[in-house]
């Protein structure tokens, strides 16, 4: 069996990241907890992927217009990344601050989008909402190029306090009026894009973000009890100060990092689900100047997150990534990355292209029996015959060490080695009869069928 060591930090990078082989986890219980998280948290002290051999495979990738090239890079980095701290963050805001290829003008501008949530999702909540403010993909996608200072379009400001700051309530009340959504909407106008270079001859180029100040509504604003003749920075000024601001923030890392928790339009009248955990996020939220670093240090060092081990159902990027990294087949870039990208939209996450504003709706929310079925089909097939690297290196340690020697032991050792992951009695009593009725056939076969049905079990769909 895994040491506690060996567990606790298995739990730890299936949630900061996207799992780690069984060798790694023993080089990070060998840093410690503690120092393992404090290198999560520096990200930019680990390098980064290789662009120039990514340009060499990717040979559209100056352009990369289609969704769907962005979606495989997108997973690539995923399967791939030194950073993975960084790249959940970068996954986690792009369920929050929702731009969809629906209505973008072309796949390149949301991957610019994402990586700004690389630069920033980690720091400062101000300078993440000022950024995303002034982002030409959401100011093209809640239409603030359409706002004017004599005909305001409210979406943009609506949503910034509904979805993306603030939230529509807590604790039975509203966060926000009708005159607030009108009065963000006037600071903000005068915010919106120039047009784009011509794209021949040399592809698409991305909107920029332009000031107009002719068209900015300079008149006297009430927002949030506050009067004055308020812009749009101001605005997130007055917003992050909120108590909702810092409600808000705990609410999605607790619900992305530690637990599922009911979707966000439940949460004007549905307490979180530990009250406790969100007031410590909340008060090194504001301790620390709304740093995101800071809660992120709070939630990952407290008993509350490495006693919530299995409680979330994975997102289907989670499981994708976190298999293909168990399975070690695409850590450089070759032929066959698309499929596996396009497993995550047919699991029911549509990268880069949410469902709605809102995002996507998570834990349970991500299972029904179609998805269920693709989720099991694709775990089985990535561990396939046995033969890409990482499963090759599962194999020989279970061959080649004492884990084959009882029915009970070749369980704990796959268990262990595809995690380590907990089960329930009844899928635990279903793995020692394979065991015992696949004695006698060739050890390597044996253990890559045993494989196959562990990560088919319900628990594996669990992080």
């Amino acid at each position: 069996m895994a040491s506690p060591d060996v567990e606790l930090m298995a739990h730890l990078m299936r949630r900061a990241g996207f799992g780690a082989t069984y060798e790694e986890l023993e080089e990070y219980a060998a840093k410690g907890y503690e120092a393992v998280v404090d290198e999560l948290l520096s990200p930019m002290e680990q390098p980064d992927l290789e662009m120039d051999i990514l340009e060499r495979y990717f040979i559209d990738w100056k352009e990369m217009n289609a969704l769907e090239i962005n979606q495989a890079y997108l997973t690539y980095r995923m399967i791939n990344t030194k950073r993975p701290l960084q790249e959940k963050m970068t996954l986690f805001w792009h369920g929050i601050f929702c731009v969809g290829n629906s209505k973008c003008e072309h796949g390149r501008q949301i991957q610019q989008q994402l990586d700004m949530f690389r630069e920033l999702g980690m720091g400062s909540f101000p300078k993440l909402l000022l950024a995303l403010s002034i982002d030409p993909a959401m100011v093209f996608y809640l239409d603030n190029c359409m706002s004017h200072k004599d005909a305001i379009n409210e979406n943009f400001g609506r949503e910034l306090l509904e979805l993306f700051a603030m939230g529509v309530g807590m604790d039975g009340h509203a966060n926000y009026s009708e005159d607030d959504v009108k009065a963000c909407a006037q600071a903000f106008t005068g915010w919106t894009i120039a047009n784009a270079i011509p794209r021949y001859p040399y592809g698409r180029f991305q909107s920029q973000f332009a000031f107009n100040a002719a068209d900015h509504d300079y008149g006297e604003k009430t927002f949030q009890g506050e009067t004055g003749n308020f812009n749009g920075e101001d605005i997130i000024d007055i917003i992050v100060k909120q108590p909702s601001a810092g409600r808000f923030i705990a609410r999605h890392l607790y619900n992305f990092f530690v637990a599922d928790e009911p979707q966000i339009p439940a949460w004007q009248g549905t307490p979180p689900r530990d009250i406790n955990a969100i007031k410590e996020m909340e008060d090194a939220y504001f301790e620390s100047g709304y740093n995101l670093t800071a809660m992120l240090r709070v939630m990952f060092n407290s008993d509350w997150f490495k006693n919530a081990r299995f409680e979330k159902v994975k997102s289907p990027a989670e499981t994708v990534a976190g298999t293909m990294r168990l399975v070690q087949d695409f850590t450089s870039p070759k032929p066959g990355l698309h499929p596996i990208a396009m497993e995550i939209r047919y699991m029911g996450q549509d990268l880069m292209n949410p469902p709605t504003v809102e995002g996507w709706h998570t834990g349970k929310e991500w299972i029904d029996g179609g998805n269920l079925t693709e989720r099991g089909n694709f775990a089985v097939g990535g561990i396939g015959d046995g033969s890409s690297p990482g499963i090759r290196r599962i194999v020989d340690r279970l061959v080649e060490g004492d884990s084959l020697s009882t029915p009970e032991s070749f369980v704990d050792g796959t268990l262990e080695a595809i995690g380590p992951i907990e089960v329930e009695d009844v899928t635990r009593a279903a793995l020692v009869k394979f065991a015992v009725d696949s004695e006698g056939d060739d050890d390597r076969s044996r253990v890559v069928r045993m494989l196959r049905l562990t990560v088919s079990t319900p628990e594996y769909q669990f992080a």
